[in-house]
């Protein structure tokens, strides 16, 4: 338990940044997950729009410290090369 002032008042803090961070991971993960689902139905052009919002929710999450950079790298890598493999 916190003694301090400083303690409670970073134990306060810590615990309304936790809120809001889980809401953004949250978000995010649900852009990708649509972006998978489509990539799992082979509908090209959905999958497509759902990357265009799914990019740059990862890639605040990672700027947010949510995920780290190279994890929301990788994703939108990965996420990328499926939906490439769709069109052939």
């Amino acid at each position: 338990m916190a003694n301090t002032t400083s303690a409670k008042k970073a134990t306060r803090k810590i615990a309304r940044r936790t809120i809001v961070n889980k809401s953004r991971r949250t978000q995010m993960r649900g852009a990708v997950r649509i972006v998978e689902e489509a990539i799992k139905n082979g509908d090209r052009k959905a999958a497509l729009e759902a990357m265009k919002r799914a990019e740059p929710e990862l890639m605040q999450a990672a700027q947010r410290n949510i995920v780290h950079k190279n994890n929301a790298s990788r994703k939108v890598s990965r996420l990328t090369h499926q939906i490439a493999k769709l069109a052939k």
